[in-house]
């Protein structure tokens, strides 16, 4: 198949769209500023609440003439230009495939070597966020703004969360949980060979701050071209740091080990912040640098509380290189013995991390509506991934029943070669979903070869469901649909047979924002749905029950810019808690409680309402490897930039062959 790398098939009709849009454009950013300046966020309030109360009143009364005036001019160029770009839509294509053109950087070809189908297997980590990249005016009614700022620092923190060093802690004692922040100020490096297995159930959360190779983008680029001149990790490949802890009785390290952290922590040097950036990520309340604020890229100083890696490395690390380019400083943090107890029947690790997880492989994004919003976040994230498809959809009347004034906000990046691609709409949109093209993106990519030269494949859906509440009917249509397609596309995709097979599937992933959770009594129809008999959900225990670790995913738009949860980090410790989630998480819904409703939270069940997915199936897949789970987390990276949770999994595809 071949992939669309242009929106239309020749440069004649890209011109001519170009031409028409920039006829309506003005005439939209005029109405997007006009709607906006009487819908103000809850933080606008609050920096406004020491103005005179006249003082905001007089600026909407001076500005809205200005508006309307200048809207009234610009129609009938828009007129013209809507006339034009309509019936180009219908020669339109479905998506734009963008691959990073310098190939300095480029690394996508050198991952397929990474693994081959004779050694014991290789782990795929996969996310899934919802960003509210939505024109200025309509983010506003979920409590966000400045979509274009937001655009670029989501990609920031997106690229910043996934190439950071993947730390991995091992502690000697599964009974000592009270190590002491005090007893050590930088971690030491792994001996080689020095691979030792963790006792079930322990699981630690670190603070650390490193100075590496994405710790600004002053540096950035220079740091990419030093690694790539001196055989080091490309970024993005694994850069595992192994750090075994002794257990003593009283938490503190031995006097060696403390001598030596103190040794390697003076030869460091301190890590510097960069600046860059500070003007631009000023602009929005939840930009502004603060100290302990690791979600930003420009911040060196990572979250307190990161996902800690407890399974056993692919490799060891040069400690040389672990000296030179890092200088960590890590907490222990202590886990409640209740948490920790509770879910020690759990065959994976689950937390909720201030970062999106280190090497990131697969990134499912919805409602990246903005189109400009959407080129900005991908200039972003082309510093990590190398393939990205986006402006996903269709617009005017092209394959859908009513009119669509947006895509469908459907943006896929992924560090591996992407083999085909395919799109579909939902034609059974209502109310305002109707107006977007809501609908599914189906990939196929390549993450391997064998010693036969046979390729090995993965299958990545996304997908955005119906919104609106009580469309119980629509949203179970949509999953029936979205079951034919992804059988569809596996079909047309596949170039094997049993007899003989030229591709082994390695993955099969679904993931996207469904807008209905496991536990409301509203969703029971969806939750019953037989897409879950064919595709497993982590966080599910069955039709109305999620697990004990599992939360919610959609924020209070009201308390998005409170104190407590405006940072990553805050916002990770104020979930961890039960109170925290009270006040911040939107909870299920029932006939007898509203979830807009705080009082009334505690009497309702589960941890709020989980509307983002990650699934996987072991159907169809090569028979002699296994799948499973090897982590789940919620994360919170993304803190005052979206009313969603982010949450990412890690899958382990096990051939079977040369285990330990």
């Amino acid at each position: 198949m071949v992939l669309y790398t242009s929106p239309f098939p020749n440069s004649f009709l890209s011109v001519l769209h170009s031409f028409s849009w920039g006829l309506i454009f003005p005439c939209y950013w005029l109405a997007d500023r006009l709607v906006g300046s009487f819908v103000p966020t809850t933080y606008e309030k609050r920096q406004r609440a020491d103005d005179p109360c006249y003082f905001h009143a007089l600026c909407i009364i001076i500005t809205t003439p200005i508006y309307l005036a200048l809207l009234v001019a610009s129609l009938p160029f828009a007129l013209i230009g809507f006339l034009l770009w309509s019936p180009l839509q219908s020669a339109r294509r479905p998506y734009i495939y963008s691959r990073l053109k310098d190939k300095n950087h480029a690394n996508g070809a050198t991952l397929l070597t990474e693994w081959k189908a004779a050694g014991s297997g290789k782990s795929f980590c996969f996310g899934s966020a919802n960003v509210c990249l939505l024109p200025d005016s309509l983010a506003r009614f979920n409590n966000v703004f400045n979509t274009q700022a937001r655009a670029k620092e989501i990609g920031r923190r997106i690229r910043n969360g996934a190439s950071r060093p993947q730390i991995k802690i091992y502690i000697d004692s599964p009974t000592n949980t009270s190590i002491s922040a005090a007893s050590f100020s930088s971690l030491v490096s792994p001996q080689a060979g020095d691979n030792r297995t963790v006792n079930a159930g322990i699981k630690r959360t670190t603070s650390m701050e490193y100075k590496g190779d994405n710790c600004g983008s002053n540096n950035g680029e220079e740091n990419r071209e030093d690694k790539g001149g001196s055989g080091e990790p490309h970024e993005g490949e694994e850069n595992t740091c192994i750090v075994p802890i002794n257990g003593e009785e009283n938490g503190h390290m031995s006097d060696t080990e403390t001598d030596t952290v103190n040794g390697q922590a003076r030869a460091s040097g301190p890590a510097e912040p960069s600046l860059e950036g500070d003007a631009e990520i000023s602009k929005t309340p939840n930009h502004k640098q603060k100290e302990g604020d690791s979600g930003s890229l420009d911040s060196c100083s990572a979250s307190r509380e990161s996902l800690v890696k407890v399974r056993v490395g692919d490799g060891t690390v040069d400690q040389s290189t672990v000296n030179n380019k890092l200088l960590y400083k890590a907490s222990i943090m202590k886990k409640t013995s209740v948490r920790k107890k509770k879910h020690t029947d759990e065959t994976f690790d689950h937390e909720i991390s201030a970062f999106f997880p280190a090497n990131l492989d697969f990134l499912c994004l919805q409602e990246v509506f903005d189109k400009r919003a959407a080129e900005k976040l991908k200039e972003q994230l082309h510093h990590y991934f190398e393939y990205i498809v986006y402006d996903v959809g269709v617009y005017s009347c092209n394959g859908c029943c009513s009119f669509k004034f947006v895509n469908s906000g459907l943006l896929f990046a992924s560090r591996y070669p992407v083999m085909d691609a395919a799109y579909h709409c939902y034609p059974n949109g209502r109310g305002m979903d109707s107006l977007a093209s809501k609908g599914a993106l189906f990939l196929k990519v390549q993450v391997g070869s064998t010693p036969q030269d046979q390729r090995i494949v993965g299958y990545i859906s996304c997908t955005h469901l119906q919104a609106i509440a009580g469309d119980t009917t629509v949203r179970c249509e949509q999953l029936d649909m979205l079951q034919d397609w992804l059988s569809e596309f596996r079909k047309s995709t596949s170039s094997s047979s049993t007899a003989n097979p030229e591709e082994l599937v390695a993955f099969d992933v679904l993931c996207g924002d469904l807008n209905f959770d496991n536990c409301s009594s509203e969703d029971k129809l969806e939750q019953q749905h037989s897409l879950f008999t064919h595709y497993k959900d982590p966080c599910r225990v069955g039709p109305g029950e999620d697990k004990p670790w599992a939360i919610g995913t959609l924020l209070d738009p009201e308390g998005l810019y409170d104190e407590d949860v405006c940072t990553p980090d805050n916002l990770q410790k104020v979930l961890e808690s039960e109170e925290g989630r009270k006040g911040y998480l939107v909870y299920p819904t029932s006939k007898n409680h509203s979830s807009s409703q705080k009082g009334r939270k505690a009497s309702l069940k589960g941890n709020g309402r989980r509307i983002d997915y990650m699934l996987y199936t072991e159907e169809g897949l090569y028979l002699e490897w296994k799948v499973e789970v090897e982590e789940f987390s919620f994360i919170t990276q993304l803190a005052g930039l979206t009313d969603h949770l982010p949450v990412a999994m890690r899958l382990m595809v096990s051939t079977g062959e040369d285990d330990p």
